[in-house]
């Protein structure tokens, strides 16, 4: 219904993205890298390429608490780590993508903490308000959830960093738990296999 609904219109604006980089669209896979420092979403694809390329720079316009990873439901937090995108469009948030937060390794984590609450329904979403989710906005909301629909496999993977790790050191966490190079070390590795945007092209 939403397809329906958004899918002429988007596509249009999605073609007009992909062409101006002289890309074709849709692509065969998406993938997303969220910087928390600096509000920023970025959007990679590719289409039988090795290797992804990025395609534009989408700014962030809400995303509650601070530098650090989500630890318990409720502390507003949004997540650090590797995630996997589905389509949500059940939300009252015009249209949304939702993470698998928490995924295996955040309830390995929570275990070994001793925490049996680590939070849930995580997404990004239209609208611009947050409580511990990535507010977009309604259109880029749109392009997003259209933009993933159309790949092949209908979801997309997610990589959120507390700063852009191809570039900057990790940031002073107050209090870290033990595990937080460890996870870290996971989201450098992640981000590797994107090129860093020179300059970014910001919609």
């Amino acid at each position: 219904m939403q397809i329906e609904q958004y899918g002429q219109a988007t596509r249009e604006r999605l073609q007009n993205q992909f062409s101006a980089i002289g890309k074709t669209y849709p692509p065969d896979t998406v993938a997303f890298v969220a910087l928390k420092n600096i509000k920023a979403l970025q959007v990679y694809a590719k289409g039988k390429e090795d290797s992804f390329y990025h395609v534009c720079t989408y700014p962030i316009l809400g995303a509650s608490g601070y530098l650090g990873p989500k630890l318990k439901e409720g502390d507003r937090q949004v997540p650090e780590g590797i995630y996997k995108l589905t389509l949500e469009p059940d939300t009252p948030y015009h249209l949304a993508l939702r993470l698998n937060y928490p995924n295996q390794s955040d309830w390995a984590r929570a275990k070994a903490d001793g925490r049996e609450s680590p939070g849930s329904d995580i997404l990004i979403h239209g609208n611009t308000g947050s409580i511990g989710c990535l507010a977009m906005g309604d259109i880029v909301a749109e392009d997003l959830f259209v933009l993933v629909h159309d790949t092949k496999e209908k979801t997309a993977n997610l990589v959120i960093a507390p700063v852009d790790f191809r570039s900057e050191e990790a940031p002073t966490i107050d209090a870290p738990p033990p595990w937080l190079p460890e996870l870290y070390d996971e989201i450098r590795s992640a981000l590797s296999k994107f090129p860093k945007p020179g300059l970014s092209r910001a919609l």
